[in-house]
């Protein structure tokens, strides 16, 4: 999209003070339809987590339950990174720098928030460090909790062509590893239950580098690359010589809608 003011209709102040109008009144009803769709999603059933989930994370082994850091509500963000990665995915990291700023936010809240990826720790350790960030990031290698959650497929369930994301059968192009977050609460008497979990452009919602974008005239001038994300780059490498990359690491079919 062009920037150029030939490209745009340019009127009086009184037009377009009537064309604003015009798109307030459909973003007032966005936002109504929004508040009532949160409401739907407050009012799902939850399901107990009756799999006992041990993670690895920095300060040794834990479980699902320690994750809430004694707080009642759980967000969980499956963060792509496989175990014989060598860095988290550039998509998935352009989201994880939207995290820390949130986080004494949240907790005043009573909700913890947490980073899973099956790589090991101390390959999450290393990346976290380059990439300064501080929100807590625990390994599921070598438990079920990727797969369960439908983030991570064997190689047998790929051999078969379309694997469970986002509630249907997907095929994710061979990627082992998908992205998206997961809501857990617990109740006073240590029970865990799983309320909800969002895949693919779900995520968005966490992306606010994202909602600026979507405020320009540009928007988030994508049209025409490889796959919507294929500008993005992790942080400390804009302006850096890497050409776009022609895979996504989120696969692009897969994370479309």
């Amino acid at each position: 999209m062009n920037t150029n003011p030939a490209m745009h209709a340019v009127v009086s102040r009184e037009e377009w003070l009537a064309a604003r109008r015009l798109l307030l009144a459909r973003e007032k009803e966005l936002t109504a339809q929004r508040d009532l769709v949160s409401a739907e999603r407050r009012r799902l059933p939850w399901v107990p987590v009756d799999k006992a989930y041990v993670f690895d994370g920095p300060n040794g082994t834990e479980s699902l339950a320690g994750l809430f850091e004694g707080r009642s509500q759980l967000i969980v963000y499956h963060f792509m990174f496989g175990p014989d990665w060598e860095e988290g995915c550039r998509s998935c990291s352009f989201l994880a720098d939207h995290v820390d700023a949130t986080l004494p936010h949240l907790a005043a809240r009573g909700i913890t928030l947490a980073v899973v990826s099956r790589a090991p720790q101390a390959k999450l350790a290393a990346f976290k460090r380059r990439m300064g960030w501080r929100f807590k990031w625990v390994s599921s290698f070598g438990s079920d909790f990727n797969y369960d959650y439908h983030v991570s497929f064997t190689p047998e369930a790929l051999a078969g062509g379309k694997v469970t994301y986002n509630y249907r059968m997907e095929n994710v192009g061979g990627m082992e590893d998908l992205h998206g977050f997961s809501v857990f609460a617990r109740d006073g008497q240590g029970n865990v239950f799983h309320t909800y979990s969002s895949y693919a452009r779900g995520a968005d919602a966490f992306v606010g580098t994202y909602h600026y974008m979507d405020l320009t005239p540009r928007g988030r001038d994508e049209d025409g690359l490889p796959f919507p994300m294929a500008w993005v780059r992790h942080h400390d490498k804009y302006g850096a010589p890497e050409p776009m990359a022609q895979v996504s690491c989120c696969h692009a079919e897969a994370g479309a809608a």
